[in-house]
């Protein structure tokens, strides 16, 4: 099977890993990608989001969580008074998998072999940042970062050792607060979200290095 693991750079920074994905081939999702979306924030970050992939407008801009899921979660942060200049943000899987639909480019969840493939990337940014927490937002980032199936709607809010033993906590990707019908069930659902990453602030608060 491919793997992204053929294509890191001999020497892990972020410059260097940013550099050497741009021509990831390591599954097939770089065929109908833009281009590769690489992670940004801090290297000195405490903590860490993890989604599951890029979407359209972030595919077009090359930069994570710059669409609407991105606005929510820049929002959410800012409550939570976390700075986004301050933390990382990246993806599960750095290409944008999706179908289309008249002249709508839409998003489509990866596959495990896709997300598998993609890990090397991934554990490559956590090496180079070391962050305190890992917030993975969705079940593809939960599962990436935990090996495991995780059921957001119960698990939500925790925070879990994985085998490396990083600290992961888990919530809603942003887009799911989209996905509900009416503002009123959009805001109650934001303002769940919005507590999950409290409790990340919290948490971070427990965790001083």
């Amino acid at each position: 099977m491919t793997s992204a693991e053929n294509f890191l750079p001999a020497r892990l920074t972020l410059n260097t890993l940013r550099k050497a994905a741009r021509g990831c081939e390591g599954c097939d999702l770089y065929k109908n990608a833009t281009q590769t979306v690489f992670g940004e924030g801090s290297k000195q970050a405490r903590v860490i989001f993890v989604g599951e992939q890029p979407g359209d407008m972030e595919d077009r801009q090359g930069r994570p969580f710059v669409g609407p899921a991105g606005r929510l979660l820049d929002k959410a942060l800012a409550a939570a008074e976390i700075r986004r200049e301050d933390v990382y943000i990246t993806n599960a899987v750095k290409h944008f998998k999706w179908i289309l639909r008249g002249k709508r480019r839409l998003h489509q969840r990866p596959v495990l072999r896709q997300v598998v493939a993609c890990k090397p990337w991934l554990r490559a940014e956590l090496e180079v940042i070391r962050p305190n927490v890992i917030v993975c937002l969705g079940a593809t980032a939960a599962q990436s970062m935990l090996g495991k199936v995780v059921r957001i709607a119960k698990d939500r809010g925790k925070f879990f050792q994985n085998e490396s033993g990083d600290t992961v906590g888990v919530t809603i990707h942003p887009s799911a607060i989209y996905r509900q019908r009416g503002e009123s069930k959009r805001e109650k659902e934001y303002q769940r979200f919005l507590a999950d990453i409290k409790l990340v602030r919290s948490h971070l608060g427990s965790k001083r290095s």
